[in-house]
């Protein structure tokens, strides 16, 4: 049976549950495997990141989060209304934050808070790694976010953003990690998302009115309404 963690999306772990379970299997995403969202802008991305991100660390999953499109404090603020409360996890150094976005005041850096830029993968890839030890050494789990791999697609050469992001998959699943990377639909060369789909191994889109499960390991296709709320995504019935 493949294992899966909750997502802290609400409707979503329901949604995956496999059609054969016998009322045994749990829904969620598959650990240790990576998820690409994608979908226009404004359809509630970086939401489900905030969601899945709280989610583990409010059972003992540390994370390390990859911010290009807001900083970080913007985020910080914007899950707070959520009720998402981040500084006993960032204290505890169960949340570790890469800042790289090129917009904004940024927070100070620190052990648990560190600024890159989208147009230096190099140093970004230096930092994730770090990150991930961290997270990683004294757990059996954790949780990666990349929100999103557009805006250094759009800073670099895209083939080398691809070495870059092969690069990130292979140290989180090394160190039994968890991942959703996002990605703003046709905002890069069709080749170019076609080969960021080939890498991950489950494949959602979004729409800003359905959720659809391209594909997903153990799991069919399926796809559910869902709204964009004060409390965050809520998924509908099956369709």
């Amino acid at each position: 049976m493949i294992v899966r963690i909750t997502s802290g999306i609400t409707g979503f772990d329901e949604l995956t549950v496999p059609g054969d379970d016998l009322g045994f299997a749990l829904g969620g995403i598959p650990e240790n495997t990576i998820t690409l969202l994608y979908g226009p802008v404004g359809v509630g991305k970086s939401l489900f990141c905030h969601s899945f991100t709280y989610e583990g660390l409010s059972t003992d999953e540390p994370c390390l989060y990859l911010t290009t499109d807001q900083n970080f404090s913007t985020i910080y603020h914007n899950m707070e209304d959520l009720g998402f409360s981040l500084q006993e996890y960032m204290e505890g150094n169960m949340l570790q934050v890469i800042d790289a976005s090129s917009n904004g005041e940024k927070m100070e850096d620190s052990p648990t808070h560190q600024s890159s830029h989208v147009k230096n993968p190099t140093d970004i890839l230096v930092k994730v790694s770090r990150g991930i030890n961290s997270v990683s050494q004294n757990n059996p789990r954790f949780r990666g976010v990349v929100d999103s791999i557009t805006a250094i697609l759009e800073s670099n050469d895209e083939m080398l953003i691809m070495r870059v992001l092969k690069s990130y998959i292979l140290r989180v699943k090394e160190a039994g990690g968890t991942a959703i990377i996002t990605h703003t639909q046709g905002s890069a060369d069709p080749r170019t998302e076609i080969i960021i789909k080939s890498m991950a191994d489950n494949i959602i889109k979004v729409d800003g009115e359905t959720l659809v499960i391209e594909s997903m390991k153990g799991l069919g296709q399926k796809k559910a309404p869902y709204e964009i709320t004060e409390e965050g995504l809520i998924l509908g019935k099956e369709e």
